[in-house]
C-alpha cells in the first residue's frame, strides 16, 4: 500500500488530502525543526536523511512531512501503516530494499505510520535492517516514542517532536487553500463574515486537518450546487462556520503524556498558590472525564506534603469533600472538587513533613509538563524533551512562594477565582490579589522552552569538541565561560560566530546545538582550514558552515530569511565608529528571543610596548604612543563609555562586564617588526635599534576585555529585589 500514490482524479479527494504540501516551501508550521538552517531541513534538502521518528498530536503534519520527503528524495520511498500491516509486509519491503541496494545501489526510505501500534517483536524486526543500512526508517506516532517505541529503535533514530499548529499557521493554511486555483478554491471568491474564519481556526485548535475539513464543508455547502461557475462569490457567514465545525474533544489520554502533564500542572499550581491556574487545570481534567477520585487522592497527598503543618486542617477539608462527593456524585460534586482546589491553593504552605524521609534514610542506613514546559511531568523524559526544566520550587523561596507562570502563556492574567470579603476569604483576599499582581508584574512569558528534537548521544562528537577546545589559552577559556554562562540555547538553535578565528567561540556553541546550523565567519583561508581540520571527524551534515568574509558583508551572503538564536563574535567592533554598523545587521538576523554574546578587547586599556623597553628607549616609545593612542586613531579612540553607548543604541537591554586578562607573550623579531612598521617607525629609532630595545622578550601582556551580552535569561531576583517588586505592586 502506498499512502502517497496520486489519485487518478484529485478533485474527488477531500480538501485536506488535495492541499497536502508537496515541497518544503509549501509546508507551514513546525519552524523549530523545518526553519531555515535547522538540521532536518538541511538533511532533506541534501537528501542525507538518517532514521527519524516524528512525534506529535493528530493534524500537525507528520504524514505530510513524510510526503514532502518522498517528493524530495532520490531514494526509493516505501510506506507501511502499522495498523494494517505486520511482519509479513515488512519482510516483503526488506527483500525489495535489499534487491534495490545490491542490484542498483539505490537506498530505500521506509515510512511507517502509527509505528507505535506494532508490538515489541514487530518493532524488533526493524532493528537489523536499520542498523545495516538496508533502509532508512521514518516512523510517525501520536504517542511518546520513549514509552511506546522500543528503546533500541529510539536510540538509533533522531526524534523530532511536532507541536500543535498556532492560529497564525492555521490562518496561513486556510488562505493557502482559498487562493490555490489548482487544488483549492482559488477559482471562486470566498468571503468570510467577520469572525467566521476566526471561529473555524479557534475550534480547530491547532489541527490543520480539522480546519480544512470544516472549510471544505462550509464552502461546498453554501452554493445551491457545487462547483458553481468560476468567479462566483461564496459568502461564509459566522452561522455557517459554526455549523461546519463542532467543538473538538478535549485532548486527554488517561494513559498518555497529556494525562501526566495536566495532573502535574494542577499539583504544581496548588503548591504554587495560584487558584486561577488550579481551577483551569481542574476544569481541563473534569471536562475530559478524569476520575474525580484520582483527583481527590492527589489533593489529599498534597494537603499533607505541601500544606502540612502550616494548616493542619487541610487534610480534613479534602477528606470531607471526598466523602461528600462519594455521596453526591456528579454533577453537583464538582463544587466539592473546586472547594478543595481553592482551599489548597490559598492555604499557607509548609513541607516540614519531609523530615520523615530524613528519618527513614537514617533507618535504612542502619541496615547497610499546551501545558507550559516547566509545569510538565519531568519524571520520565526530561533528558529527551527537557520537560519540567525551569520549574521554581516554591519552598526554596521566602514565604514559600515565588512568582512564576502557572497558566498557559495565552491565558496569563485570566481570573477564575475572585475571593470574597468575609470569613476565611477576607483573611486571604489581600494576599491572593497581591500575589496575582506580583506574578503579572514579574512574569510575562514562558522562559523555559521544550526540547522538540533529540538525537542519540554522540560520545565521539563530545570528545571532538573537548579536543578542539584543549590547548587554548586558559585566560581566553575563562572569558568564554563567562561569556556563555546562563546562555539559553536549544538543541535546534542556529548560531553564528563572527571573527571565529580558530573556533574558540564556536566549539562551545556547537556542543549544545547538534540539530541546529552553526556558521563561522573567518578572515582568511588559513583560519578556514584550521576549523575544517578540527571538524573533519564530524558527519557532513553536522559540520559548521565556514564563510570567509568580514562581519558586515557576511550578512548579505547568508540565505534570505535565515535567522539565529545566538550571534557571537570577538573583536567585531575594533574600529568602533566604522564597525558599529554591524550591530544593526546582527539585530536584523537575530530571532525575536535571540541572544548576542560579544568579546571586545579595548586597545586603549591594554599593555604598551614602552612598558617592556629598555630604560634608554622607553621615553622615545612612550612619546610615539601619545600619537598611537590618540583620539584620532580609530582603533584607540574609544573606551568603555563609547562602547556601551554604541551597543545600547541598538540593544538597549545589553549588559556589560569587564575582565582584565593577562598572558605570557614572546616578543619575536617578526612581531616587533610588525609593530615598528605599523606604528613606531617615527619614534626616532632604526629597525635594529628598535629590536635591541627589548632585551627581555618574554613578557606578561595584559588586556581589558568587555563581555557584552543581551537577551540572556536574567537570574532569579534576590530577596531584597523581590521586596522592592512587592512594594511597587502594593503601591
Amino acid at each position: 500500500m502506498n499512502l502517497f500514490e496520486d489519485a487518478i482524479d484529485r478533485t474527488e479527494e477531500p480538501l485536506a488530502a488535495r492541499m497536502r504540501p508537496r515541497t518544503l516551501d509549501e509546508y507551514i508550521g513546525q519552524e523549530h525543526i523545518l526553519g531555515k538552517g535547522r538540521l532536518l531541513r538541511r538533511a532533506i534538502q541534501a537528501d542525507q536523511l538518517s532514521s527519524v521518528i516524528f512525534y506529535g498530536p493528530p493534524g500537525t503534519g507528520k504524514t505530510t512531512l513524510a510526503r514532502v520527503i518522498a517528493n524530495t528524495t532520490k531514494s526509493h520511498f516505501s510506506t507501511l501503516n502499522a495498523v494494517l500491516s505486520g511482519v509479513k509486509e515488512l519482510r516483503s519491503e526488506i527483500d525489495d530494499a535489499k534487491s534495490r541496494r545490491e542490484m542498483y545501489g539505490i537506498r530505500t526510505i521506509l515510512f511507517i505510520d502509527e509505528v507505535h501500534r506494532w508490538n515489541k517483536s514487530q518493532q524488533d524486526a526493524l532493528l537489523p535492517w536499520v542498523e545495516n543500512g538496508t533502509f532508512v526508517l521514518i516512523g510517525a506516532t501520536t504517542e511518546n516514542p520513549y514509552f511506546e517505541v522500543n528503546a533500541a529503535l529510539v536510540s538509533r533514530s533522531r526524534i523530532f517532536q511536532l507541536k500543535k499548529l498556532t492560529d497564525e499557521n492555521l490562518h496561513d493554511i486556510a488562505m493557502q487553500a482559498i487562493n490555490d486555483k489548482e487544488r483549492g478554491y482559488g477559482k471562486y471568491r470566498v468571503v468570510f463574515e467577520p469572525g467566521a474564519l476566526e471561529h473555524l481556526i479557534a475550534v480547530a485548535n491547532g489541527d490543520a486537518r480539522s480546519l480544512l475539513n470544516a472549510l471544505e464543508l462550509a464552502v461546498e455547502t453554501t452554493p445551491d450546487s457545487f462547483p458553481p461557475p468560476e468567479g462566483t462569490e461564496i459568502y461564509i457567514s459566522e452561522e455557517t462556520a459554526e455549523e461546519s465545525i463542532q467543538q473538538k474533544a478535549v485532548l486527554y489520554d488517561k494513559e498518555g503524556d497529556y494525562h501526566f502533564d495536566v495532573i502535574s500542572a494542577f499539583i504544581k499550581s496548588l503548591r504554587g498558590s495560584d487558584p486561577d491556574a488550579a481551577l483551569y487545570w481542574l476544569a481541563k481534567m473534569v471536562a475530559a472525564g478524569e476520575d474525580p477520585r484520582f483527583i481527590f487522592r492527589r489533593m489529599e497527598i498534597l494537603a499533607a506534603e505541601d500544606v502540612g503543618m502550616a494548616d493542619p486542617y487541610a487534610v480534613a477539608i479534602v477528606e470531607a469533600d471526598a466523602s461528600a462527593f462519594d455521596r453526591i456524585g456528579l454533577p453537583e460534586g464538582r463544587f466539592h472538587l473546586a472547594h478543595s482546589a481553592i482551599y489548597l491553593s490559598t492555604a499557607p504552605k509548609s513541607n516540614s513533613a519531609l523530615g520523615f524521609f530524613d528519618a527513614l534514610a537514617d533507618v535504612e542506613r542502619e541496615k547497610a509538563e499546551e501545558v507550559p514546559n516547566h509545569l510538565r511531568d519531568a519524571s520520565r523524559d526530561s533528558k529527551g524533551f527537557g520537560h519540567g526544566e525551569g520549574y521554581l520550587y516554591p519552598h526554596s523561596y521566602r514565604d514559600h512562594w515565588v512568582a512564576q507562570q502557572y497558566l498557559p502563556t495565552g491565558l496569563q492574567g485570566k481570573i477564575y477565582y475572585k475571593p470574597g470579603s468575609i470569613g476565611y476569604e477576607a483573611a486571604i483576599k489581600d494576599e491572593v490579589m497581591l500575589r496575582r499582581e506580583a506574578q503579572l508584574e514579574a512574569v510575562t512569558e514562558d522562559l523555559y522552552k521544550e526540547n522538540l528534537t533529540f538525537s542519540p548521544g554522540d560520545k565521539a562528537r563530545d570528545k571532538w569538541v573537548e579536543r578542539a577546545l584543549s590547548g587554548r589559552s586558559e585566560s581566553l577559556l575563562k572569558l568564554v565561560g563567562k561569556l556563555y554562562s546562563d546562555l539559553s540555547i536549544l538543541r535546534y538553535s542556529n548560531v553564528l560566530v563572527l571573527n571565529a578565528s580558530h573556533g574558540l567561540l564556536l566549539w562551545p556553541l556547537m556542543k549544545r546545538n547538534p540539530e541546529g546550523l552553526s556558521v563561522a565567519v573567518v578572515k582568511n583561508a588559513e583560519q578556514k582550514e584550521i576549523i575544517e581540520h578540527f571538524s573533519l571527524e564530524l558527519d557532513k551534515l553536522l559540520r559548521p558552515e565556514i564563510l570567509i568574509s568580514d562581519p558586515v558583508s557576511v550578512f548579505s551572503e547568508l540565505e534570505d530569511g535565515l535567522r539565529f538564536s545566538v550571534i557571537s563574535g570577538r573583536n567585531v567592533l575594533s574600529r568602533l565608529e566604522r564597525d558599529k554598523a554591524v550591530l544593526s545587521a546582527i539585530r536584523d538576523r537575530l530571532e525575536d528571543d535571540g541572544c548576542i554574546a560579544l568579546l571586545e578587547s579595548i586597545p586603549r586599556l591594554s599593555s604598551r610596548l614602552s612598558e617592556f623597553a629598555s630604560a634608554e628607549s622607553a621615553p622615545l616609545l612612550s612619546k610615539a604612543e601619545e600619537n598611537i593612542y590618540s583620539v584620532s586613531n580609530p582603533l584607540t579612540a574609544w573606551g568603555e563609555e563609547e562602547l556601551e553607548s554604541a551597543v545600547r543604541s541598538v540593544f538597549p537591554q545589553s549588559q556589560f562586564s569587564y575582565e582584565k586578562e593577562s598572558e605570557e607573550r614572546t616578543l619575536t623579531d617578526a612581531a616587533l617588526l610588525h609593530f615598528y612598521k605599523e606604528s613606531y617607525s617615527g619614534c626616532g629609532l632604526s629597525e635594529e635599534e628598535f629590536l635591541l630595545s627589548f632585551p627581555v622578550r618574554s613578557v606578561r601582556w595584559s588586556n581589558t576585555v568587555a563581555i557584552i551580552r543581551s537577551g540572556f535569561r536574567s537570574s532569579t531576583p534576590s530577596s531584597d529585589e523581590w521586596e522592592e517588586v512587592v512594594r511597587k505592586t502594593r503601591n
